[in-house]
Parts: C-alpha cells; sequence; structure tokens
C-alpha cells in the first residue's frame, strides 16, 4: 500500500465545503466514501443537490433531472431549465478584487468584480451592435490576459460560441482549428512575451486571417507596445467598444445544452476534432469540481498556469462562478528566473496552485525548494495534471514546496472539460496515487475482458451518464465521429483512453494514454499535425512520430523515410525544427528526428504508431498479423541515440 503523506485536520474536515455538502444532503451520508456511492446510484439526486447547494441561477419549472438515463449517447440533463453561464459567473458585482494579472515580469493590473461587469457589459453591446447572435462562433487567438476573460464572458452572455487558441501556435495549426468552425469575431492581441522577449502577432494574423472568409471583424488590444497596421479587418479594442458603455449585461437566456465553448482534439488522425461543451454541463461540472472537490470559496485566490489553448483555462475562468479571485499568468514560468510563480503565489496569497506535473518535476531537477525561500500561509491546495504526477514529485511537494498541504493530481480532459479524478480535501494524500473519483462520475476500471477489477492496470470508463459529455461534435451530423471517439469499445459506456489502475485505497493510479498521443511536458501533441509539417520537404516519404518514456516525462521521437539518394543531414534537421516550430508550436518539436528505411502499416495502408512506440521501449508487439510489413519494424530496434539507459 502506498505512503500515506498527508491528511486534514478536524478543523479543516469540519470547515470544508464537502463536509457542508454532506450536512446539505442529509443522513446517511456521513463521509466520503458514502458519499461517492450515493452520487452514483442516485445521479438525478446528486446533480439536482449540487444545484441548489451552489445555487445555480437559472429558470427550471419541472424539476425533471434527466432523460434517457439508459443511453448515454441521448441522454439530456435539465431539459426543461433556462440557463447563461456567464451570468453565473458575474452574480458578484462589488469592489473587491476579481482578477489578478502577471505578465512575466512586465506587467502587473487587477480588475473588481465592478471592473469586470462593466467591460463585459460594454463589449457584449458592442458585440451585438455588429450582429452577434446566438449560436454565432467568436474565435480568440490570445494569450491569458483579462481581455481573454472578458471577450470569452461577453460572448458567452449573448449566447455565443467561445473558443481559443494561445499566440504560440503556427498559421496551419490556427487555421486546422478555426477554419472548421468559421468564426463571425476573432480577438487577437497585438503581441505576447516570453522568457523575457516580445514576440509579435502582426504577421501572423496578416497571413491567417484571409483564410477566414467568415470574418466579419477583427478586434485587437494591446498586450506589448507593438503596431497592429495593415491587419485585415481589424478594430482596436477601444474603438471597437467606443460608445457602447452600459451599466447592465442582458444575459440571453438558453437550454442547458446550448453550446458554449468548441475545443479540439489534439488531431492525432487529421485535423483536430472540434468537441462542443454546454453552458449548463460545463457549469456544474466545474462547480462540483470547484466547490467539492478543491474546496474553492468566495475571495478565494484561485491560480492555474496555462494558456488560452488548454482546457485549464476553461476550468479556471469557471472559478468565477465560485466568487473567487481568478490569478492570471501569461508567459514563461521561469523568467526571469524559477522563482517567478513562487514570487506570485506569495505576493498575491493564493489559495490553490495549479500547474503541470512537468512544471513541479522543472523545479525539483532545478533544485528550488520554496519551502526555504518563500511562506504561502493561505495556500491549502495544490494541483497538478497534464501527465501523471511521479511518486518522487509527490515526495518534492512535501519536503521542500509546503509539508501541509492537499496535493491532488487530477485527471480528465478536453473531451469532459473536467476531470474524472479529482482531489478530496477531507481525505488523505497518498503517495503516486490520484485522490478520488469525481462525484456523481461512475468510474471503473475495466480488464482486457470489460469487467470491473481493482489493483489490476486497465482502461478507465464511465458507465453511466454525466451533464459534461460534449453536447456534440461541430461538423458531425449523425453523431459519428462523437460515437467512435468514446463509444465504439464499450456498449453504452464511455472509454476515456487513459491506461490507468484503482488501488486499495479508492484512489487511482495513471500509467498513461491508451493510444498514441504524444504528452511531452504534460501538453497534448497530436501527430497529425507534426507529419502534416515533415512531409511537405521534397526529401521526406513518410514519417512516423512517437513518444518515449525519458527521465519521467515523454519525450517526442520523429522518424522519416527520405526519398532514394536522399540523406537526413544536420541542416535538413534544423529546417524541419523550424517549420514544425513555426507551422504548429514550440512543444511539437521532437528531441530527436532519425532516418529509417521504412515505416510499418496495416494491410489498409495506416502507419502504426503504437507498434513502433512498443519497439523502441523493448515491449512486445501485438497483432503482427495486422501488418503489411511487419519486418520495417527491425528499424527500429537497437538504434543507439535513443536507447534507454
Amino acid at each position: 500500500m502506498s505512503k500515506k503523506l498527508w491528511e486534514p485536520s478536524q478543523k479543516q474536515v469540519f470547515n470544508a465545503n464537502l463536509t457542508a455538502f454532506m450536512k446539505f444532503v442529509g443522513p446517511p451520508i456521513n463521509d466520503y466514501n458514502h458519499l461517492y456511492e450515493w452520487s452514483v446510484n442516485n445521479i438525478d439526486k446528486f446533480w439536482l443537490a449540487l444545484w441548489k447547494f451552489c445555487k445555480v441561477k437559472a429558470t427550471e419549472t419541472s424539476g425533471v433531472v434527466i432523460t434517457n438515463e439508459q443511453e448515454m449517447e441521448k441522454v439530456e440533463f435539465f431539459p426543461n431549465a433556462q440557463i447563461n453561464y456567464a451570468e453565473n459567473l458575474l452574480k458578484r458585482n462589488d469592489d473587491s478584487t476579481a482578477i489578478v494579472f502577471w505578465g512575466e515580469n512586465k506587467v502587473k493590473r487587477s480588475l473588481s468584480w465592478a471592473d469586470l461587469n462593466e467591460q463585459v457589459a460594454t463589449l457584449a453591446a458592442a458585440l451585438k451592435h455588429h450582429g452577434l447572435k446566438k449560436g454565432d462562433r467568436v474565435a480568440g487567438f490570445v494569450p491569458n490576459t483579462p481581455e481573454a476573460v472578458i471577450a470569452m464572458l461577453a460572448t458567452a452572455s449573448l449566447g455565443g460560441i467561445w473558443s481559443s487558441c494561445s499566440p504560440d501556435f503556427g498559421v496551419e495549426g490556427v487555421l486546422d482549428r478555426f477554419q472548421q468552425i468559421e468564426p463571425k469575431f476573432l480577438f487577437a492581441a497585438n503581441g505576447y512575451y516570453y522568457n523575457g522577449k516580445t514576440f509579435d502577432c502582426s504577421e501572423k494574423l496578416s497571413t491567417f486571417i484571409p483564410s477566414l472568409p467568415t470574418l466579419e471583424k477583427v478586434i485587437i488590444f494591446n498586450y506589448t507596445d507593438n503596431d497592429f497596421k495593415d491587419i485585415p479587418l481589424a478594430a482596436s479594442w477601444d474603438e471597437f467598444n467606443s460608445g457602447f458603455e452600459t451599466e447592465t449585461i442582458a444575459f440571453e437566456q438558453v437550454e442547458f445544452n446550448h453550446p458554449l465553448f468548441i475545443m479540439f482534439s489534439s488531431g492525432t488522425t487529421g485535423k483536430p476534432k472540434c468537441i462542443v461543451h454546454g453552458h449548463g454541463g460545463t457549469l456544474l461540472e466545474h462547480l462540483k469540481e470547484h466547490q467539492l472537490h478543491c474546496d474553492i470559496k468566495p475571495d478565494d485566490r484561485v491560480f492555474y498556469f496555462t494558456t488560452c489553448g488548454w482546457m485549464m483555462w476553461n476550468w479556471l475562468v469557471s472559478a468565477l462562478a465560485s466568487e473567487a479571485t481568478l490569478m492570471l499568468y501569461d508567459g514563461s514560468p521561469f523568467y526571469p528566473d524559477g522563482n517567478i510563480l513562487m514570487d506570485y503565489c506569495q505576493t498575491e496569497n493564493f489559495t490553490l496552485f495549479g500547474a503541470s506535473a512537468k512544471y513541479i518535476d522543472a523545479l525539483n531537477n532545478g533544485g528550488f525548494k520554496p519551502i526555504k525561500t518563500h511562506s504561502f500561509p493561505k495556500l491549502r491546495m495544490i494541483t497538478s495534471t497534464g501527465s501523471p504526477l511521479v511518486p518522487e514529485s509527490f515526495d518534492y511537494v512535501y519536503s521542500s514546496i509546503k509539508s501541509d498541504v492537499c496535493l491532488a493530481s487530477i485527471s480528465g480532459g478536453t473531451d469532459i472539460i473536467g476531470c474524472f479524478i479529482l482531489g478530496n480535501p477531507i481525505g488523505p494524500v497518498y503517495r503516486g496515487e490520484l485522490q478520488t473519483r469525481s462525484l456523481g462520475m461512475s468510474v471503473q476500471v475495466f480488464d482486457e475482458n470489460g469487467k470491473p477489477v481493482k489493483g489490476e492496470k486497465g482502461e478507465l470508463v464511465c458507465t453511466k451518464p454525466f451533464p459534461s459529455m460534449p453536447v456534440m461534435f461541430w461538423n458531425d451530423p449523425n453523431g459519428e465521429k462523437y460515437h467512435n471517439s468514446y463509444f465504439s469499445r464499450y456498449e453504452n459506456i464511455w472509454c476515456h483512453g487513459d491506461f490507468v489502475e484503482l488501488t486499495q485505497n479508492d484512489g487511482i493510479i495513471i500509467y498513461g494514454r491508451s493510444d498514441a498521443v504524444l504528452n511531452p511536458g504534460g501538453v497534448r501533441i497530436g501527430t497529425a499535425e507534426i507529419y502534416r509539417q515533415v512531409e511537405s520537404f521534397d526529401e521526406i516519404v513518410e514519417s512516423i512520430s512517437v513518444g518515449q518514456e525519458w527521465e519521467s516525462d515523454i519525450r517526442v521521437l520523429l522518424f522519416v523515410k527520405m526519398k532514394d539518394g536522399c540523406n537526413l543531414n544536420e541542416e535538413l534537421i534544423a529546417q524541419i525544427k523550424t517549420k514544425i516550430k513555426n507551422n504548429a508550436s514550440p512543444r511539437h518539436v521532437p528531441a530527436k528526428i532519425i532516418q529509417v528505411n521504412d515505416i510499418p502499416r496495416t494491410i489498409s495502408g495506416k502507419i502504426v504508431e503504437l507498434a513502433v512506440r512498443e519497439v523502441i521501449h523493448n515491449r512486445p508487439v501485438r497483432n503482427l498479423e495486422s501488418l503489411a510489413n511487419p519486418e520495417a519494424l527491425n528499424y527500429f530496434k537497437g538504434i543507439k541515440e535513443i536507447s534507454i539507459k
């Protein structure tokens, strides 16, 4: 059994939102295990209790919580509700602080709740005047600034649909996403800071805007000192908003499942899938995760290191619905030195600090010991996601960051805009284990025969419906992509694609993705986005990319098959890396690029990433009979450059 590293005091348990919720639900619920079992065996009662406990602002006349409960793909929650996500995030309107923002060491500012409401109201009025209607798409090519939050809330307040990516994305990465959803408006910054450098967004904007023919207006806000002349359809933030100052927001009431966000899959087998999440499901899931699993209370100060291209940004912003203060940061987490986020945490008195497992690992490897250099008296929870948190990182948090803190390694994804596995502020933390399964989600682990197991590795599944399942996939009229993504393996059961173990502590250990998605530094990367860049080189016939387990992380390897008479050299390697960095993102750049004579494929012609991944890890490859050229796997054996020490 894993070592217990922390458990809450009686006072912490007494003051927790979870304890208050158990009292709200009433007997016989008197501990977390009973609460979890009750929540998954009575999903209608649980979600209704959460709705009332969190004081969701909506119109609900019939009291119907769920229909089609026995068919996960057809289920509906709160079918008669009229709701608006933004209205629930902006219930507060006073002079206390709603948002604090640091842009590396260059920009610091804050907004009160009154400021936030006023700016959202003004922008919403301007968007409405310029023709934004319910169901229109609004895109953000934005850094993690207050303007990104304001633009999203203004869009949602009118029933528009928001979708964003970060400005370090390359042109093709942006178009792969935004061309599919045909946005009417685009918000962008004039530039951004990273690692002490200033990056101008003008060239990228001028390049991709003409390829988005549905755009009617591009609204640009100043973050850096860069100019933004000659950008098509552009208006400044101030110019666009001029004359639309108003005191109140006219929130458009929409159905529970009305689209709110379009998120994007990693693009493993082609262009990223467009995953649509609704107002009600997103709000309820985040209220549950924040208030019950993260113990977020009014005036708490909640931080997550994220960009606007990761679902953790959407997750973070929803903390406004719990009347918490958002702590936004944009830029490198290690500029001007590795202390910047710890400085921010100390200066602004964070109560929740969230980052990727890779960030915690980097602090450890860098020899940082914030427990000796900083003080975090208000910090109650540290959360980690993006990749599994290794046991040594659990040790590091308690020895070198803070000893009395609930360390919650959490896991879920873009697919559910939330988590299947979460923290439990009234339960213990065990070394290397994620604390608990998410309330209201019937999470199990299936073995190879589709049977639930405990203490064994298997597939993470959810056997009952939950509100934050995608509303649909964009451009998927028959639901085929949606079905194939989650329900093709087990009938009427969500299969998430994580390889996990349910422990004797009722915690979870995650061993990685079941598929071929690359995950360096906790950032999900689709191989198709790499292939598109690599195979544009005339010298290259084909390529295959896999993730290699390396130093408690995953590094990206790229193998290329060259045309006859061509060889891979240092000059070409540099060109490949530059093109991937510029047109996909810096995170897509492989650690190693290696020439091979052939690439294995199935009989139907598909390359087999999983088989190559097994070979480079010296593991056996199953189903060789499905390969048209199994002998090609031999080229990936014993390569000295990537040998595992």
